[in-house]
């Protein structure tokens, strides 16, 4: 069962141990006023393992280049073959 955190609007701030599916208080334990506000707090997110680092994106369009390069064949040259195949032989 979690503890929730509620806050009156006088400013008092009280814990209840209670479960989830239980129906929040109308009013405050230590003066009576209502109407209650839970407070939320931040959870901490951490970022751990490969992917997480800027050193860790950013390889995938350098290697590309690389091997296009290795290959020896322009890109111009792949378009050009490309288009004599689709013209029809002249007879």
């Amino acid at each position: 069962m979690p503890i929730y955190e509620y806050r009156c609007p006088n400013g008092h701030l009280f814990e209840l141990f209670q479960r989830m599916g239980d129906d929040p208080p109308d009013v405050c334990e230590v003066c009576g006023e209502g109407p209650l506000t839970k407070v939320l707090h931040p959870v901490p997110v951490f970022f751990k393992g490969s992917g997480f680092y800027s050193t860790d994106y950013g390889r995938g369009g350098k290697r590309r280049k690389e091997t296009s390069e290795t290959d020896g064949a322009k890109p111009d040259e792949g378009a050009k073959k490309v288009e004599e195949k689709k013209k029809p032989a002249e007879a």
